[in-house]
C-alpha cells in the first residue's frame, strides 16, 4: 500500500500546525503579554492625549545606584509627569495600597506578584533624582488591560484600560511651562539608556542580582556593606530591606 498520500497530508498538516503552535506559546509567554499591554497603551495614549501637551516616552531605562530601573511610560506635561506602569492580566486582582503583594486569581489558581504601586515608587524616585523635580509633580498612574476585575478597593490612580487617560487628565493645575517640559523632555531622552535587547538583559540580570538575598551589594554612598534588615514596627513591621552597615552615620536605605 501506497502511503505517500497520507505522508504528504500529514507532513502538510504540521507544516502550518508547529508554527502556529509556537507561536501560541510565544504570544502566551510574559514577555510578549508585557509587549502587548504596553503596545496597548500606547494606542490609548495616541488616541486620546494630545502629543503637544503631553510629551511622551515609552521603555525607559535609567541608571540607578543599585545598577537600573526601566519604566513602561513617562508622560510629560504642564499639569505634572506621569509615570505609567503597565499590567497586561487576567482573572480576578486583589490587592490595596499598602500590601506589599497582589494576588491574581485565574479559576481556582492563585498567583502573587509585586504590588504595582510599589514597583512604581523606585521609578518615580529615579526620575526625580535625574530630573531634579518636586515629587508633588510628580504623578504614578497604574493601569492593568487584559480583561481583569478588581476584587478590592483600589486607589484612584490603579485603573483599567483607558481609565488612565482619564486620572492623567484630571490634573488641570500648570506645574511647568513649556520650556521646562522641552527641557525635562531633552534630560530624559540624552540621559537613558539605550533602548536595545543589551540593555534589556542588563536590566533582567540587575533585577535577579537585587533579588538575590544571598548576593554582596554595596552602600553606594559609602561603599560599606549593606545588610538586610527587618522593619519590627509601624504599619510595615516584618518587611525586609537593605541597609547600610554603618547606620547611623549612613542611612543609605535600598528595597528589596
Amino acid at each position: 500500500m501506497d502511503y505517500s498520500p497520507i505522508v504528504a497530508q500529514v507532513w502538510g498538516m504540521l507544516t502550518w500546525f508547529i508554527p502556529a503552535a509556537l507561536l501560541i506559546g510565544l504570544l502566551k509567554s510574559p514577555w510578549a503579554k508585557g509587549q502587548i499591554g504596553e503596545l496597548l497603551v500606547r494606542l490609548f495614549a495616541q488616541w486620546q492625549l494630545d502629543k503637544q501637551t503631553y510629551r511622551r516616552l515609552h521603555n525607559v531605562t535609567l541608571n540607578t545606584p543599585d545598577g537600573t530601573t526601566q519604566i513602561d511610560h513617562v508622560f510629560l506635561s504642564p499639569y505634572g509627569i506621569f509615570v505609567l506602569e503597565t499590567k497586561n492580566m487576567s482573572g480576578w486582582i486583589f490587592g490595596s495600597e499598602k500590601q506589599a503583594q497582589w494576588t491574581q486569581k485565574l479559576y481556582k489558581r492563585s498567583f502573587k506578584f509585586q504590588n504595582p504601586l510599589r514597583q512604581n515608587y523606585k521609578h518615580l524616585k529615579a526620575l526625580e533624582t535625574t530630573l531634579g523635580v518636586s515629587p508633588e509633580h510628580l504623578h504614578s498612574v497604574i493601569t492593568f488591560v487584559g480583561g481583569s476585575t478588581f476584587k478590592t478597593e483600589v486607589p484612584a490612580n490603579v485603573t483599567q484600560g483607558i481609565g488612565f487617560i482619564r486620572y492623567i487628565k484630571s490634573f488641570q493645575q500648570v506645574a511647568f511651562n513649556e520650556a521646562e517640559v522641552d527641557a525635562m523632555l531633552h534630560t530624559l531622552q540624552t540621559g537613558r539608556r539605550a533602548p536595545t535587547l543589551a540593555t534589556h538583559r542588563e536590566h533582567v540580570q540587575n533585577l535577579k542580582r537585587r533579588s538575590d538575598t544571598t548576593a554582596e551589594r554595596q552602600c553606594p554612598k559609602c561603599g560599606s556593606a549593606l545588610l538586610i534588615r527587618t522593619v519590627k514596627t509601624g504599619p510595615k513591621a516584618g518587611e525586609q530591606f537593605w541597609g547600610c552597615s554603618m547606620f547611623p552615620k549612613c542611612r543609605v536605605i535600598q528595597t528589596t
